[in-house]
C-alpha cells in the first residue's frame, strides 16, 4: 500500500507540472490579442519625408505630390467629406487666404475619398481655386496614417481623421496637425508656413 501511494502522489506531480507548463502558455497567447489598429501605421509627424502619391484629382486630373518637390511648399488636407459643414468651412476658410498662400509659394491640396465628378461639383459650388483629389480606396489616407477606426453613436467604423500636413520644398513634413479643429485651422497653418 505504501508503494501505490508513493505512485500515486508521482502520478498527481506528473499531471501538476503538464498543467502549469499548459496554464503558463495560454496566458502569454492571450496576453497579446489581436488588437485592431485605428491607423495602418500612425500618422506621420514632423521630419518624416512625406509619402509620394498620384491620385485622380478636379482641375488637372490628376495630382502627383513628386512634382512639386523643390519647387512648392505643399498644404496636404484629408477630410471626410465634401460638402458637409465641417468640410465646407475647412475648404472655403482655405479659399479665403489662397492668395496670401501661394504668395509664399505654397499651394493647397485637399483629399477625401469622394469620387472626382463629386469634387467637381464641390469647386464649382463653392469657388474653391485648389485642386481636389480623390482618395476612393483610402491608400493615401493609410500612408499618411488618417485612415482610423471612428465611432458615433455607439457604432464603430473606418473613416479619415480630419488632418492637415505643411511638406516643405524637400518633401519632409514641416509640421502636422492631427485632429483638426476647423475654427482658426487656416491661421495655424499660415503662421507655421511663414516658419519655413
Amino acid at each position: 500500500m505504501v508503494k501505490k501511494k508513493v505512485v500515486k502522489k508521482t502520478a498527481a506531480k506528473k499531471i501538476t507540472k503538464k498543467t502549469t507548463k499548459k496554464s503558463a502558455k495560454k496566458p502569454a497567447k492571450d496576453s497579446t490579442p489581436v488588437k485592431k489598429a485605428s491607423s495602418v501605421a500612425g500618422i506621420l509627424n514632423s521630419g518624416a519625408l512625406a509619402p509620394e502619391f498620384i491620385l485622380p484629382a478636379s482641375m488637372q486630373g490628376e495630382i502627383d505630390l513628386a512634382s512639386y518637390r523643390g519647387k512648392k511648399n505643399v498644404v496636404l488636407y484629408f477630410y471626410p467629406k465634401d460638402d458637409t459643414p465641417g468640410c465646407t468651412t475647412e475648404a472655403c476658410s482655405f479659399r479665403d487666404h489662397y492668395d496670401r498662400i501661394l504668395k509664399t509659394g505654397t499651394i493647397v491640396i485637399g483629399i477625401s475619398p469622394d469620387p472626382v465628378k463629386k469634387h467637381d461639383r464641390f469647386i464649382e459650388k463653392y469657388s474653391l481655386q485648389f485642386p481636389l483629389a480623390s482618395d476612393e480606396q483610402n491608400t493615401v489616407a493609410k500612408q499618411y496614417g488618417v485612415w482610423v477606426e471612428k465611432s458615433m453613436y455607439g457604432r464603430t467604423y473606418m473613416g479619415i481623421q480630419r488632418a492637415t500636413f505643411l511638406i516643405n520644398k524637400s518633401g519632409k513634413i514641416a509640421a502636422a496637425w492631427p485632429k483638426v479643429k476647423v475654427d482658426g485651422h487656416t491661421d495655424e497653418v499660415l503662421a507655421a508656413i511663414d516658419q519655413l
